[in-house]
């Protein structure tokens, strides 16, 4: 419940606020130039991915360090995904998915900060990878097998032209979708799972020393935020190879 306008008591809690792109230096206007708070953050996401990979790959110990012992998994981890979906072929652009996997799930955990900003949350930073993923996999797919390529939209199994002819025109469609998809739902949990928190975060700061409830529901909706986190970045990633796999091996 909002509060009164002239003053009246009540809940005044703007969850939405915290998505707001701001320049850092000043003003109100954002162009497409603009240093902001998304800049900001996205740029620490960089930093974030390179230090754990430079920290984990420096040492090279036979007992390995923490930060040896995570960098080594996430890539045993990437790798399998991408060997087990694509198989050895796929192997040639893990560099691409197994930095997309990075920096989505550094962007994530980093956006749990308090004060933190969500950039994954935004639907222009998450359209720019989709969109990438989009492109790069539809190049492959026609520079590997040319005309080829347009087997991944006709299923030859079908029992008549007509039904096959049908399916061909959904298989399009469906193709076309695919970055819409593939963005919007990873914004959309990031976003959804913010908002909540801010929410219960203004419940409990207008509550003071009644706020148990919320607080308590704070802590357990931040364990389940550091679980989308992860999940998501692994969806997006898993998507993402599973389309190079369709680009690989077109043929239904």
């Amino acid at each position: 419940m909002a509060a009164t306008e002239h003053g009246g008591s009540g809940f005044n809690i703007h969850p939405m606020d915290q998505f707001r792109v701001e320049p850092l230096f000043g003003g109100t206007e954002v162009h497409w130039y603009t240093i902001t708070n998304a800049t900001l953050w996205m740029a620490l996401t960089v930093i974030a991915v390179s230090l754990l990979m430079v920290a984990g790959s420096r040492g090279r110990a036979l007992i390995p360090s923490r930060a040896q012992s995570v960098a080594e998994v996430t890539y045993g981890f990437v790798r399998k995904m991408v060997e087990d979906i694509a198989g050895k072929e796929g192997m040639k652009y893990f560099p691409y998915i197994f930095t997309i996997f990075l920096f989505i799930l550094l962007a994530n955990l980093l956006a749990l900060i308090p004060t933190s900003f969500s950039s994954t949350s935004h639907i222009a930073v998450t359209a720019v990878m989709a969109i990438g993923v989009f492109v790069t996999v539809t190049v492959i797919g026609f520079m590997k097998h040319g005309a080829g390529f347009l087997k991944l939209f006709w299923v030859a199994s079908a029992p008549t032209v007509a039904l096959r002819v049908v399916l061909a025109a959904i298989e399009v469609i469906s193709y076309f979708v695919r970055p819409v998809s593939h963005s919007i739902r990873l914004a959309g949990n990031l976003m959804a799972g913010h908002a909540v928190l801010k929410v219960f975060a203004g419940f409990a700061g207008a509550l003071g020393v009644g706020a148990v409830i919320p607080i308590v529901a704070i802590t357990a909706i931040y364990g389940l935020e550091l679980l989308v986190a992860c999940i998501q970045a692994y969806v997006f990633t898993i998507l993402t190879v599973v389309y190079l796999n369709d680009a690989l091996h077109p043929g239904h």
